[in-house]
C-alpha cells in the first residue's frame, strides 16, 4: 500500500511542498550516516494540541550534534516554532514529528566541512508496533545482534548512524515472526530493544537498563521513571542477564514511538501470565493520561501547538 505523504515540510528555514523537500545524492550524510534527529509526539489534549517534552527534545538534539560537530544553524527556539508551524500548516493535532540535521552536500571525506541541512517533518502516525498492540502487547525475541561496545560509537547520541545496528535487530525479529528484538550489550547483559528502552517488572518494582548498558537514554523512559516514582512505586537501573526477561513478573518497552507497549513472550516463553500486567497497565494510565487530563501535567511537559 503507497504511503501517505503530508502536504508541507519544514526546510532550511522554511515551509514547502512535501515533494520539493530533496537532499542531493552525494550529501555527506547518505554515505556516512552523519545525522542527528528526533521523533516527537504531538497529542490531543483537553486544552487543544501539545507537544510532547519539545525542549527536551530538541536540546538532546543539539547535544546529538555536538558529539559530531554538526553545528545546527538554527537555535532551539527556531526550531521549537518550525515544530509548532509544521503541524498547523499541515492541519494535524495528533502527530510524529521528525526534527532531522544533517551534513550536506560539500566535501567528499569523512571529516569534510560541508553545510548542515535541517528539516521537520511530521505525518499522522498510530502505534508504531502495529495496530492493538498496546492492549494485546508484541511477543519479542533475543537479537543474536549484539548493540555496540563502549567507546566505539557513542550510543547516547541519538545519531542516523547508529539505527544500523537497530535495523538488524528489528529486520530479524520480524522475519522470525517476532513483534520486535531485543539487543544484549557488548557484555552480554540486557541493553534495549531495537529501538525501545526496556523495563521489567520484579515483585512490584521497576527494572531498567541503565545508560552503560549502550542504550540511549530515552525521553519517554525519563518519564516513566518520573511518574513511577511519582506515586511510591521503586525503580532501579541496574544491570540484568538475559534470563532476567524469562523470569520477570512483566516487561514493556517504551520509547517516544513505541509509548508504553507490553511484551507478553520473549524466546516464546510467556511474561507472567502471557498479557500485560497490572503495573503495565498502571504506566500505560499514568502516560496517557498526561494526554487526557487525568495525569496532572507537573513539570510543564506539554507545550501547546497553537
Amino acid at each position: 500500500m503507497a504511503a501517505s505523504y503530508p502536504e508541507f515540510i519544514w526546510q532550511n528555514g522554511k515551509i514547502k511542498p512535501w515533494a520539493e523537500a530533496t537532499v542531493h545524492v552525494m550529501a555527506h550524510a547518505l554515505h556516512y550516516g552523519s545525522s542527528v534527529f528526533e521523533g516527537i509526539r504531538s497529542y490531543e489534549t483537553p486544552k487543544g494540541p501539545a507537544i510532547f517534552r519539545l525542549t527536551d527534545h530538541l536540546k538532546r538534539l543539539y547535544l546529538s550534534a555536538k558529539i559530531y560537530d554538526i553545528v545546527i544553524p538554527y537555535t532551539i527556539d527556531e526550531l521549537a516554532a518550525a515544530c509548532r508551524e509544521v503541524i498547523l500548516k499541515n492541519k494535524l493535532t495528533k502527530a510524529y514529528l521528525r526534527p532531522v540535521a544533517f551534513r550536506g552536500l560539500g566535501g567528499f571525506g569523512l571529516s569534510a566541512d560541508t553545510p548542515t541541512d535541517v528539516a521537520v517533518a511530521t505525518w499522522e502516525m498510530g502505534p508504531y508496533l502495529g495496530p492493538g498492540v498496546l492492549e494485546a502487547g508484541i511477543d519479542a525475541c533475543v537479537s543474536s545482534w549484539q548493540r555496540m561496545a563502549p567507546n566505539t560509537i557513542p550510543t547516547g547520541a541519538k545519531a542516523g548512524g547508529n539505527y544500523l545496528s537497530g535495523q538488524l535487530i528489528a529486520r530479524e525479529a520480524r522475519r522470525l515472526g517476532f513483534g520486535e528484538g531485543i539487543a544484549l550489550a557488548s557484555t552480554g547483559l540486557l541493553s534495549e530493544g531495537a529501538g525501545e528502552n526496556l523495563f521489567l517488572v520484579f515483585d512490584g518494582q521497576l527494572h531498567t537498563t541503565p545508560a552503560s548498558a549502550a542504550i540511549l537514554n530515552g525521553i519517554t523512559r525519563h518519564t516513566l521513571i518520573t511518574l513511577a516514582r511519582e506515586n511510591g512505586i521503586e525503580v532501579i537501573e541496574r544491570d540484568m542477564p538475559r534470563e532476567y526477561l524469562y523470569l520477570a513478573d512483566e516487561i514493556f518497552m517504551c520509547g517516544t514511538a513505541a509509548e508504553v507497549t507490553p511484551i507478553r513472550s520473549v524466546d516464546g516463553k510467556p511474561v507472567g501470565e502471557g498479557k500485560a500486567g497490572p503495573l503495565t497497565r498502571r504506566m500505560q494510565q499514568w502516560f496517557f493520561g498526561l494526554f487526557d487530563g487525568k495525569t496532572e501535567d507537573r513539570w510543564n511537559w506539554l507545550d501547546p501547538v497553537g
